[in-house]
């Protein structure tokens, strides 16, 4: 079992979807700890109702990034975490922190990356008038949403689209698309080469990687 540590901001919705997932029996992963940067996550009360580990550490009770970053480090390694997922993580990570859990350490994005990296994502999309969009999720890099891509799941973008239309449908996809490339990572099915990953020819992706 690969021993997963969630960062979170927020709701924890996608920390959800891979709460779902590790109670199948069959999945190959376990979430052994969950820490968030705002004591008042509401993502924190979800972890705690499925009986695991959660810490609020407040960034804002630390001088800098970096005694911050010590912080949530030494209990992910007090864990044993071996893969660490970013869902809804809203701090940028120092270059010293991404290095610790370089190639351990996932993101998922609410875009068809390297388009509309950032915030304000939904947002821009509309305003660019574009017709398709999506989720990402790739490993972490110094640049923020940058790193090999490991999956993504693309929705249409819809004439009458507002915020709160695009947003849910690409939500629907992210809950998907998360847990199923942590089952990749877990089941040893994916390695990076020269910064883009490979799948192993027994990768069963059913269609559902790459489409909604």
């Amino acid at each position: 079992m690969l021993k997963l540590g969630v960062l979170i901001s927020g709701r924890g919705s996608n920390l959800q979807s891979l709460i779902d997932a590790t109670q199948h029996p069959n999945f190959p992963a376990e979430i052994v700890t969950v820490i968030s940067n705002r004591p008042d996550a509401q993502g924190l009360e979800r972890a705690e109702k499925a009986n695991i580990p959660a810490h609020a550490i407040d960034h804002k009770a630390f001088e800098d990034r970096e005694t911050f970053e010590d912080a949530v480090h030494k209990i992910l390694e007090a864990a044993g975490v071996e893969l660490l997922c970013n869902a809804g993580f809203m701090r940028i990570l120092t270059d010293g922190f991404v290095k610790k859990w370089h190639d351990k350490q996932i993101n998922i994005h609410p875009s068809l990356l390297p388009a509309f990296g950032g915030i304000h994502v939904h947002e821009r999309v509309l305003e660019a008038g574009a017709r398709v969009s999506g989720c990402t999720v790739h490993y972490v890099r110094n640049d923020v949403d940058t790193g090999p891509i490991i999956g993504q799941a693309a929705v249409p973008v819809l004439p009458d689209d507002t915020f709160d239309s695009l947003s849910a449908r690409v939500l629907e996809q992210e809950y998907k698309l998360y847990p199923l490339c942590v089952r990749l990572i877990a089941e040893n099915k994916i390695r990076i080469v020269n910064e883009r990953v490979v799948y192993a020819d027994d990768a069963e992706f059913n269609g559902s990687l790459f489409a909604g």
